[in-house]
C-alpha cells in the first residue's frame, strides 16, 4: 500500500474547503472534528484516519474515496474506475443518501462476484436486497419513478388510463 501523502491531502482539503466557501471552523464543526486537528491535517502535520476522512468528505460533499486516494490509503491506479463510479453515485443530487448506499452495496456485490471486490463486507447482496425490501417509504419522497410506481401501481400515464 502507498505511504501517506498528507501534505498533498492537506492542500487538497484546503482547496475543497475554500471552494465550498467554508471556514476552517465551519468545516471542523460539520465534520465533528476539532478545529486545531483539522488545521493540522490541512498543514500536513497529522495523518487522519479513514473515518475522519469520511466525516470530512461528507461535510464537504465530496467522495471519501477521493480523499483516501489523496491520502495514499487507496491505490490510485488500481482503484481509479471504482473510485470514479462511487464518486458519480455519491454526487448524484437526485438520489437520497439511503439510495446511494444501497447502490454502492449492490455495486460492491457485483465487483466481488466478478472477482474485483476486496472490502471484506460479507453478504452485501443480501443486505442490499433487505434494504430495498424494507418498504422503501424513506426513499420515495415523490420524486422517484419507483415512488410513483409504488403509489400508482402502473408506469402508464394516469391521464391515459383515466376514462
Amino acid at each position: 500500500m502507498a505511504s501517506l501523502n498528507v501534505g498533498n491531502l492537506g492542500e487538497y482539503l484546503r482547496e475543497q474547503r475554500r471552494n465550498a466557501q467554508l471556514s476552517l471552523r465551519q468545516l471542523a464543526d460539520a465534520a465533528g472534528v476539532s478545529n486545531p486537528y483539522l488545521s493540522q491535517i490541512e498543514r500536513g502535520l497529522r495523518k487522519p484516519s479513514a473515518e475522519v476522512l469520511q466525516q470530512v468528505a461528507k461535510a464537504l460533499r465530496i467522495s471519501a474515496e477521493t480523499l483516501y486516494v489523496r491520502a495514499g490509503i487507496l491505490d490510485a491506479e488500481r482503484d481509479r474506475d471504482e473510485v470514479e463510479t462511487r464518486a458519480v453515485i455519491l454526487a448524484d443530487p437526485s438520489l437520497t443518501e439511503r439510495q446511494k448506499q444501497v447502490l454502492l452495496q449492490i455495486y460492491e456485490s457485483f465487483r466481488k462476484e466478478n472477482g474485483f471486490g476486496d472490502s471484506g463486507a460479507g453478504e452485501v447482496t443480501e443486505t442490499a436486497a433487505e434494504l430495498l425490501a424494507e418498504g422503501d417509504s424513506s426513499t420515495s419522497k415523490g420524486g422517484t419513478s419507483a415512488g410513483r410506481r409504488d403509489r400508482g401501481g402502473s408506469d402508464s400515464d394516469p391521464q391515459q388510463t383515466a376514462g
